[in-house]
């Protein structure tokens, strides 16, 4: 048992997505190339968003925002989950495991609540469009946006150092593909539920919230856009509506499953596939769904490409 403490106490071992050779070329070659669209697809956002003046509006504000949250929130995970795929060491350090848990959580936090705000931003602007620039002016969206950084990578800090002060003496196996609280309360040998009720209170606090907030804003959305009277203005708003709310039901979704469900029903094979939903899929199809669909983006994105054939 001491020397099993003591192992643990320096390194983790991460098990990863599968112990079957086949599989686990088949599961390199997908999340190598997910990844790739997830760099490419949130970096192009970055740069079209910067470079077109068009573009400098509060919903592309936090567009950006959203696609920062992304780029980062997979590159603290996928990287090392390609590196460990076929490297005999498959151990990550105490430190960098609870690095690794410190962004996940941190940069969760934000995009939920990112997610809400981008809700809010589209219901003042269909629901109150005259007082859109009042409300939504450049200094209230640098603060919305400073403030719910500041407040989730504050609030992470609490999450991740009671996690690591927890004694991991069952085993420093990790049955998961990257550092989580749930996979890593059940390798220590004290009772966790005060670490569970935290965890409990924080995503209520955040992520049902922010969910609570978007919901009542698509609400109000709705119920203006049935008062519209073109079919085709209708049609056009729906389609913008269903593909935020798509996003996040799949973002919360897959969160209040990891993070608010029962001690007792934990599963090593549903938390993996359920945590690679809002750690990898959600990040790649961010960008096609805010950005590919959208008219602005593509013509923005054609102009600079002209320009840059010109010069």
């Amino acid at each position: 048992m001491e020397y099993m403490n003591q192992t643990s106490a320096h390194r983790f071992i991460l098990i990863g997505l599968s112990t079957n050779p086949c599989l686990q070329k088949l599961y390199f070659v997908i999340f190598l190339v997910m990844y790739m669209v997830t760099v490419l697809g949130n970096v192009l956002i970055l740069v079209v968003v910067r470079i077109d003046k068009q573009l400098h509006t509060p919903m592309y504000f936090f567009l950006t925002n959203l696609s920062f949250i992304d780029l980062c929130f997979c590159s603290t995970i996928v990287p090392k989950l390609l590196i460990n795929t076929f490297a005999e060491d498959k151990s990550i350090s105490f430190l960098g495991c609870a690095t690794q848990m410190y962004f996940h959580l941190a940069l969760g936090g934000t995009e939920c609540i990112i997610l809400a705000i981008m809700a809010y931003d589209r219901y003042v602007a269909i629901c109150n469009p005259l007082r859109y620039n009042t409300i939504m002016n450049k200094q209230i969206c640098i603060h919305m946006a400073v403030g719910t950084w500041f407040a989730n990578f504050l609030n992470s800090i609490s999450h991740a150092f009671f996690t690591f002060q927890l004694p991991y003496c069952r085993s420093n196996h990790v049955d998961h593909y990257f550092c989580e609280m749930p996979p890593l309360f059940r390798l220590s040998c004290k009772d966790t539920l005060m670490n569970e009720i935290a965890v409990y209170v924080s995503g209520g606090l955040v992520a049902l919230c922010a969910f609570a907030l978007t919901l009542m804003s698509y609400v109000q959305i709705i119920s203006t856009i049935l008062k519209i009277s073109s079919n085709k203005g209708r049609h056009k708003v729906f389609s913008t509506c269903t593909s935020h709310l798509s996003v996040v039901c799949l973002y919360y979704g897959a969160i209040v499953f990891m993070y608010m469900r029962p001690r007792n029903s934990y599963s090593p094979e549903k938390d993996r596939a359920v945590s690679i939903l809002y750690t990898v899929v959600t990040p790649m199809v961010n960008p096609i769904i805010y950005s590919i669909r959208n008219k602005e983006v593509k013509g923005s994105l054609k102009r600079v490409l002209i320009k840059k054939i010109h010069c």
